[in-house]
């Protein structure tokens, strides 16, 4: 029987426990000490990056999303920090698992799929001897819950999982959706939000969802996003009017001064969206 968890230690895992280490000695005032662990645990997860070249930038990317999420439920100052250095660290845990399940492009054996659920867990057994990162750790360990209680790795429920982990899971799933054939980051960030509706209420807090939708509303919103998504193909074609061409909110978002000019019930299907209706198909052009 084939072991689930890595014999042979990543050498990341010791690189990266010497740099978290050094973080924690730190002895800074406290807004000080913030700002340089945030700076520093950035760096740790570009060498995560480096060990899980298949996902890099996705930490990064995760934490964008998630204090975009924080701030608009209103999380304090430390929550906000927390949470921050959680989704840099969230999948650390992959690294104590064997390299055939991480590189592995075949859909898994159930016994393999099992051994992957258990990464949140092995990652903050990795994180919690470390003390700035108690909180931090909590989250990643629940990352993976559900909201209806069927989620790993212990099968919490609803407002039992801390909301830190909430809405880490929305950030993850959310930038971890893949779109083919979309390369326009306002249309591809359109049709995944629609896709986090869809589990609204069964994986994901309903309220954390509708709290995504409100902040993707906001023009401030829309540039952070921009910026974060500066690794992501972008093709030349803009809309007329300067805008990305897709901006989707929810009702109460809609209410808003700020709000955009679509809301969620009037997102077209995701057929419909790849499709774009501003360009014109070969046999529309032949016609007209």
């Amino acid at each position: 029987m084939q072991s689930h968890i890595s014999e042979q230690i990543h050498p990341v895992i010791i690189t990266v426990q010497r740099m978290l280490q050094k973080i924690d000695c730190l002895r800074l005032p406290l807004a000080s000490r913030r700002d340089v662990e945030s700076i520093l645990v950035r760096q740790v997860g570009k060498e995560i990056d480096r060990a899980l070249p298949r996902q890099a930038s996705h930490g990064r990317r995760t934490a964008a999303i998630s204090l975009l999420i924080g701030r608009a439920v209103g999380m304090s100052t430390g929550e906000l920090h927390d949470l921050k250095l959680a989704a840099f660290l969230h999948d650390i845990g992959l690294l104590r698992l064997p390299a055939r399940l991480i590189a592995a492009k075949e859909p898994l054996e159930s016994e393999d799929y099992v051994a992957l659920q258990n990464h949140s867990r092995l990652g903050a057994t990795l994180l919690e001897p470390f003390s700035f990162l108690k909180e931090a750790s909590i989250l990643i360990a629940h990352h993976h819950e559900r909201w209806d209680g069927s989620g790993y790795p212990y099968g919490v429920r609803g407002k039992f999982i801390p909301l830190g982990a909430r809405i880490l899971s929305i950030a993850d799933a959310f930038d971890a959706i893949k779109i083919p054939r979309v390369y326009d980051y306002a249309l591809r960030n359109a049709i995944a939000l629609r896709m986090l509706f869809i589990s609204s209420g069964t994986q994901f807090d309903p309220s954390v969802v509708e709290a995504l939708a409100e902040a993707l509303a906001s023009h401030a919103a829309d540039e952070a996003l921009r910026d974060n998504s500066q690794d992501r193909p972008v093709p030349a074609h803009r809309h007329r009017s300067g805008r990305p061409p897709y901006h989707f909110t929810s009702e109460r978002a809609h209410s808003s001064s700020r709000a955009p000019r679509y809301r969620i019930g009037a997102v077209p299907k995701i057929s419909s969206l790849i499709n774009r209706p501003d360009q014109k198909t070969s046999r529309d052009k032949r016609e007209t």
